[in-house]
């Protein structure tokens, strides 16, 4: 099977998160992903993820899903719609084709992105429905 689980030895991952399961290189899976914690997929995925916590699609990661997530990091590349409630991160070899909603956004230099962007904190109930939207529908492409 492709999607890996190691339960005996926590493989950790940039910045000392835990990563959970792994979609290694070279491995395809098709379907829908809900997960807790965070996994990183190097290989390639089609279909649907779900989860509060946190995606990672490594360098080599080809990604053809619809995504709603905590955080998700890209190195690779993602083609779909992408709701993150925390964050989104283009690393410099990112290739992002489609929308993305997040509250906080962070692109290093070299990123692709094509799509709309829909920029939101989250608001208290109290707080007036009259509060900006940021808008924005880019192709960002670093040189």
């Amino acid at each position: 099977m492709a999607l890996l689980k190691r339960d005996e030895e926590p493989v950790m991952q940039r910045g000392g998160g835990e990563l959970n399961a792994l979609l290694g290189r070279g491995s395809t899976f098709e379907g829908k992903l809900t997960f807790e914690g965070q996994v990183r997929i190097d290989g390639r995925f089609v279909g649907q993820v779900l989860t509060r916590d946190t995606l990672v699609v490594g360098e080599g990661g080809q990604v053809q899903a619809d995504i709603s997530a905590g955080t998700v990091i890209i190195s690779g590349h993602v083609e779909g719609t992408i709701v993150a409630t925390q964050l989104v991160q283009l690393g410099a070899t990112a290739r992002v084709k489609g929308n993305v909603e997040t509250p906080m956004l962070a692109v290093d230099k070299g990123a692709q992105f094509n799509g709309a962007l829909k920029m939101e904190t989250a608001r208290p109930a109290a707080q007036s429905a009259a509060a900006p939207v940021v808008s924005l529908a880019a192709d960002l492409r670093g040189r």
